[in-house]
């Protein structure tokens, strides 16, 4: 190699050199607790949020099923055939006649009751009679005092005859009565579980007689909440897959007894159902408040990540002029309604990536699309109750 040669060589090696030992150290690398940048950058576009605190509804949300609060199975009393039984669908108000069993057994026995209540009556009339002419005698010694104690006797035992007529009279009415079935409370007849001609017995089923002007919600609360809940507790009830949105109503319930095969409580909230739109074994989702904070950290849960290193977000920081991917790991509390309480990993007016979080490494260069801090529904905005609407 020539002489010249070899100096161009050394000087482009030297050229080299310098140009590396001068380049200046990536600005993120020198702050502790922060992700390194990479100086080749790529681009990724996302959206943000402005982090401010705001109040926050803690909700306990478990699922309950709607149930008619006078509904009744109407039994027989007594054996007979069925002579009469309302229409299904046929409303009744209390103590209307919902079935009947062929009576003529029994107002056969009333009379044959009647006519001995009758005839002891008679006795005893006789034998109290005879008791107050026999006194006289008595006191006037008239008569010994052996003859006045059978008649005494007499009178006593007719006595006994006629109560044990009269309560044998009694029981034949009850009897009779029992082939009348009645409505216990207004209701209408909503299953019939016999026909008209059938041979029933006592205790048999006969009718379901239903109400459904008030409902009650019943669920089982987990047992972590037991002391959280008590009676008079705010509760949300949402029947939005019935298009009926939501009622605002109290716990009118809470048992003290925890369920070992589902390990929970259970509670029940009473709703006027005037318009009949709820109906029994109804799904509910049922809300009830635990706490409310004030002053707490809100975001969108879709904004927080969950990996095999904990719980995370990405938050957009300006650093050299340029506006860069910074992951933080968070901690999380109580979460509702698709947002979630930041306890530790964020700070106020911080700027949370709400969408595109997914597609971020530490360091990405950002551009942020939109800004949807303004736009971004409240905590309050979500949970506000809407009136349980219903037509005729």
């Amino acid at each position: 190699m020539s002489r010249l040669s070899t100096h161009l060589v050394v000087a482009l090696v030297l050229t080299v050199s310098l140009t590396a030992c001068g380049q200046p150290d990536d600005p993120s690398a020198s702050e502790p607790g922060t992700e390194a940048v990479n100086s080749n950058r790529r681009t990724v576009r996302v959206q943000t949020a402005t982090v401010s605190p705001s109040t926050f509804t803690d909700v306990i949300q478990i699922t309950g099923d709607v149930e008619a609060i006078d509904d009744a199975t109407l039994s027989s009393q007594t054996a007979g055939t069925i002579v009469y039984l309302a229409d299904l669908g046929t409303f009744v108000r209390r103590g209307q006649l919902v079935a009947r069993i062929d009576p003529g057994i029994t107002d056969a026995g009333v009379e044959q009751a009647e006519a001995q209540v009758t005839a002891a009556k008679a006795q005893y009339d006789l034998a109290l009679d005879t008791f107050k002419r026999q006194e006289p005698l008595y006191r006037d010694s008239v008569i010994s005092a052996l003859e006045f104690e059978s008649v005494r006797t007499q009178m006593n035992q007719a006595e006994a005859q006629l109560k044990q007529s009269e309560a044998f009279l009694a029981q034949a009415r009850e009897q009779s009565r029992y082939t009348r079935i009645t409505a216990p409370f207004s209701g209408r007849v909503e299953t019939q579980m016999v026909e008209r001609g059938e041979q029933v017995v006592p205790g048999a089923p006969v009718a379901r007689l239903v109400n459904t002007a008030r409902v009650k919600i019943t669920a089982g609360v987990p047992e972590r909440y037991a002391g959280d809940i008590e009676n008079g507790s705010t509760v949300r009830v949402d029947f939005a897959d019935y298009g009926l949105g939501t009622v605002e109503a109290q716990a009118s319930f809470v048992g003290r007894v925890i369920d070992r095969a589902s390990r929970t409580f259970p509670i029940e909230i009473e709703i006027d159902n005037a318009q009949g739109k709820l109906k029994p074994e109804m799904i509910a989702k049922v809300m009830v408040t635990r706490d409310q904070l004030t002053d707490v950290l809100v975001v969108p849960l879709s904004a927080v990540m969950r990996d095999e290193n904990g719980t995370n977000v990405f938050v957009a920081e300006t650093r050299g002029g340029e506006t860069v991917a910074v992951r933080r790991a968070v901690r999380v509390g109580p979460t509702h309604s698709g947002k979630t309480v930041i306890l530790d990993g964020l700070e106020s007016d911080d700027r949370l990536v709400t969408a595109g979080q997914n597609l971020l490494t530490p360091g990405d260069a950002l551009e942020i699309v939109e800004d949807d801090s303004e736009s971004a529904p409240s905590e309050d905005a979500d949970q506000q109750p809407t009136a349980l609407t219903s037509s005729s």
